[in-house]
């Protein structure tokens, strides 16, 4: 566009002097080789314009004959180039959609085309073709040579990580992923790997400046690289607490801060701090992340802060958690453990129930046992506590990739990920299923539907191939004493009913006998009598 502007300027201003010129008429003499020549001024203006596009021309002609074997050249090889980009692109969708014969294919045709220096992206079309061949140990030897590129090196050390993880060989995974966030910590598959590699080798401090790092670039968000922090720092803290207890403290305060509602950065402060005798401040810690979400280790801490303390005392700092936590099973269990090492008996009793009534667990049921056999030492009601403890949900643990554990820890044993176990009960086991709703009994029986035939009706056996047509099949389902529903196996009578309107037909004397089957001794047969069989 200013190129046109320019253009029409100058066209412009031509006119403008032409004009000009013609509006001042005069003559020119020229004197030349003994000849004069005598012209209006127009005349000599336009001639010597003309003599100046002439010369431009000219010299236009020259130089465009002078560079044509240049602009001959240059044309075939912007040609040749783009037909090698063009190869390239679509060796690349091959690549991606799985395709590695074209794929090989278009990378012998680019490299032709296109020199390997020029265009890196032809080793890395060259070696997911090779990946997609098989030949895993020639794509290794091309993401290695990568590495002597700089611009090409991130490239080849992702490409030798993802090798070492298939192989399975994750000391090697985790050597190039550490060059690769040494470089370019910003890449996350690189600071993840890492980071793992730091946390199962318990380097926390360089965990630590890796997610200030990652922090740095922005690649995690703040509040995601504080919880992590505090993961770490409570690690640390776990780890330094036996060798060097200030700096425990300092990081397990500092873990308490960013997440005051994390349990085990809570337990581990008012720990350190109760060991230097600053009981208030560490129970304002508890506290605090008592009233976020109650937890056993914080109750078993809380009352057990001053080892001194007599057992009524422990139960006033219970019941002090409960105030915190109202109408929550964790508060009213530590009231009943409290209560019951206090023999109060009928407090713990009380607070079991109630936690039960909120949350139907395993471990309240034992605790009730536990009440029972301190108080009146009745094996049959422990028992049926007992009982009952084996039908119901699991008590929550920290679990983490299917492992369940006792003690919160920083990563996973199982894949190593950092802040992998969560507090909440593992997976049901099969017999809760049974049974789970006897505790409840507003839940309503579901109904049966009833037979034709009273139900006293007896069922009898069928003996050598008579049939016995008084039971029904649906009198498979009964109830014992204590009103729970068993199932048993349907007999072969039940199969053989005869509805009310067949005909009598007289009983076979002998029931036919496959020639494979041997049939069963009519003495032995007659010995054995009906039996029911109940599922559970």
């Amino acid at each position: 566009m200013i190129r046109i502007l320019v253009f029409l300027a100058v066209i412009f201003a031509l006119g403008l002097g032409f004009a000009w010129l013609a509006d001042r008429p005069g003559e020119m003499l020229v004197t030349f080789n003994g000849y004069q020549y005598q012209v209006s001024l127009m005349v000599a203006a336009v001639a010597v314009v003309a003599v100046v596009a002439a010369v431009m021309i000219v010299w236009w002609l020259v130089k465009a004959l002078w560079n044509s074997p240049y602009t001959i050249s240059r044309y075939f090889r912007v040609r040749r180039r783009d037909r090698g980009y063009q190869a390239l692109s679509t060796g690349m969708i091959a690549a991606g959609a799985g395709d590695g014969a074209l794929a090989r294919k278009k990378t012998k045709e680019a490299a032709k085309l296109i020199r390997f220096d020029q265009e890196p992206l032809i080793h890395l079309l060259d070696a997911q073709a090779s990946l997609l061949e098989g030949d895993h140990e020639g794509a290794r030897e091309k993401f290695e040579t990568m590495l002597d590129d700089p611009e090409m090196r991130l490239l080849g050390l992702r490409g030798l990580y993802l090798e070492a993880e298939r192989l399975g060989d994750r000391n090697a995974a985790r050597h190039y992923a550490g060059r690769a966030a040494a470089v370019a910590p910003q890449l996350a598959w690189a600071a993840e790997s890492t980071l793992e590699d730091l946390t199962v080798r318990g380097d926390w401090d360089g965990a630590l400046k890796l997610i200030d790092a990652q922090k740095s670039t922005r690649q995690i968000e703040r509040d995601a690289a504080n919880q992590r922090r505090a993961v770490l720092l409570t690690a640390k803290a776990q780890a330094l607490i036996a060798s060097d207890a200030n700096a425990a403290r300092t990081a397990a305060l500092e873990a308490n801060r960013l997440r005051p509602d994390f349990a085990p950065a809570a337990v581990v402060a008012a720990t350190l701090l109760f060991r230097q005798n600053d009981v208030r401040k560490g129970s304002k810690i508890l506290e605090a992340a008592w009233k976020a979400e109650p937890h056993p280790e914080i109750a078993e801490l809380y009352t057990h802060a001053r080892p001194g303390d007599a057992v009524l005392d422990r139960l006033n700092r219970a019941k002090k958690l409960q105030e915190l936590k109202k109408n929550h099973a964790e508060s009213s269990l530590a009231v009943a453990r409290a209560a019951l090492d206090a023999q109060d008996f009928s407090t713990a009793r009380q607070e079991a129930e109630a936690a039960i009534r909120m949350d139907r667990r395993e471990g309240a049921y034992l605790l009730l046992a536990d009440i029972e056999e301190a108080e009146t030492g009745d094996q049959g009601k422990v028992r049926q506590s007992l009982s009952k403890a084996v039908r119901a949900p699991r008590d929550p643990a920290w679990v983490a990739d299917g492992v369940v554990s006792e003690r919160w820890a920083p990563v996973s044993p199982v894949t190593g990920r950092l802040d992998a176990f969560e507090w909440r009960a593992p997976m049901e086991r099969l017999g809760q299923l049974i049974d789970s709703h006897e505790d409840s009994p507003e839940a309503p029986v579901p109904a049966i539907a009833a037979s034709a035939k009273p139900a006293e009706e007896k069922t009898e056996v069928i003996e050598q191939g008579a049939v016995a047509a008084e039971t029904p099949a649906t009198e498979a389902k009964t109830e014992n004493r204590t009103g729970e529903a068993h199932v048993t196996a349907v007999t072969a009578a039940a199969f053989a009913a005869v509805p009310d309107d067949a005909e009598a037909v007289e009983p076979a004397q002998e029931l036919a006998r496959l020639p494979d089957d041997p049939g069963v001794d009519p003495d032995d047969a007659a010995d054995k009598s009906t039996r029911r069989f109940r599922l559970f």
